[in-house]
């Protein structure tokens, strides 16, 4: 996966795309970036490139509006950033004309620059419910009540639910990165749950890194829960020989995995196989190591339904502190060493 940790803001612009109007509200000036503003908006982004629900995506070859201005902006034939970004805007509320379940929102295109190279933002940022205080002088007196805000922009702490950052169009690598977390509602149809990526964007998401070694990781666990429900040692082994893999590692084949695995008990080998591919995981797997080294970092185990244990990754090989001892039985001993000091919380 390509993290993105430098981020500069150069240019900013927010239209308003009201699903009720007949046109869009499109500011024909950039945002002032000022201190505040500059956070507000870097906040955004920031939260955005460290979401794991960002994926790659490559334009389709049909001809697409948001396309091809942003890769003329990107590729300086075109530099008047307001005029591109307004051709989005009107792109977006095209579609949301055509659909009347999709909410109004604040459009926020951005110019930024990064460690990967530059890039357009497009953040569709979905309207909250905010309440502030309203004054009233009644008869000399003052009456405070609570009203509703109901076009708020999202607080830099919350997220943004849909939004695109398109790269310069170059051969073998990725045009964008794309973040779309609304779900398909019941009795909502194709075009009202995917008009973001299908209609707006017109790309196809691609597995990344990140999402095969999120896959991988997911199947393995959910295929040892349901083959080990009883048998908490044959399940740590398979665990921790997972771990291990993924760690030392840069790509993990799952043929030589489950032989590893299972070589005392062959009869799993092919079970195992059949249902992670089942899961959509391929043959080889390419570990993203700065994925695998947060999600490692602590450990949390449900001990029996009843029992929660958090424990740093350090903590857990180490044999001073912390202990799995085999009770022969299927059953194990989880224990904790040589406390000296605890609180209760």
């Amino acid at each position: 996966m390509e993290y993105v940790n430098d981020i500069n803001i150069t240019e900013a612009i927010l239209h308003i795309l009201d699903n009720n109007a007949q046109e869009p509200i499109l500011n024909e000036y950039k945002l002032e970036l000022n201190e505040e503003v500059y956070k507000f908006i870097y906040r955004h982004i920031e939260r955005v490139f460290k979401d794991e629900e960002l994926k790659y995506a490559y334009f389709n070859p049909e001809r697409n509006i948001v396309k091809e201005v942003s890769q003329e902006y990107l590729g300086g034939t075109n530099n008047d950033f307001v005029e591109v970004s307004k051709e989005i805007a009107r792109q977006l509320f095209a579609v949301m004309n055509g659909n009347g379940n999709i909410p109004s929102c604040d459009l926020m295109v951005a110019s930024i620059s990064t460690d990967k190279g530059p890039m357009l933002g497009i953040l569709k940022m979905d309207y909250v419910k905010n309440f502030t205080h309203k004054v009233d002088f009644v008869q000399n007196k003052i009456g405070i009540n609570i009203i509703e805000q109901a076009a708020g922009l999202p607080a830099s702490s919350q997220r943004i639910q849909k939004c695109a950052f398109i790269k310069p169009i170059m051969d073998g690598e990725i045009h964008l990165m794309v973040m779309d977390k609304q779900k398909k509602s019941q009795g909502e149809d194709e075009y009202g749950a995917n008009y973001f990526i299908n209609n707006f964007l017109g790309c196809t998401i691609v597995n990344n890194e990140r999402d095969m070694t999120k896959n991988f990781v997911k199947a393995t666990e959910t295929w040892t829960r349901n083959n080990f429900t009883d048998d908490a040692d044959k399940a740590e082994k398979v665990r921790t020989a997972i771990k291990t893999k993924l760690k030392n590692d840069e790509v993990v084949k799952l043929e030589e995995l489950s032989q590893e695995l299972f070589q005392e008990q062959p009869q799993h080998i092919a079970a195992f196989n059949d249902f992670i591919k089942s899961q959509g995981v391929e043959d080889e797997v390419t570990v993203d190591k700065q994925w695998i080294e947060k999600k490692l970092k602590r450990v949390r185990l449900k001990i029996d339904k009843d029992i929660d244990l958090y424990i740093n990754e350090e903590a857990y090989h180490d044999s001073n502190r912390f202990e799995v001892q085999r009770n022969g039985d299927g059953s194990i001993n989880l224990v904790v060493k040589h406390v000296i000091n605890y609180v209760e919380k």
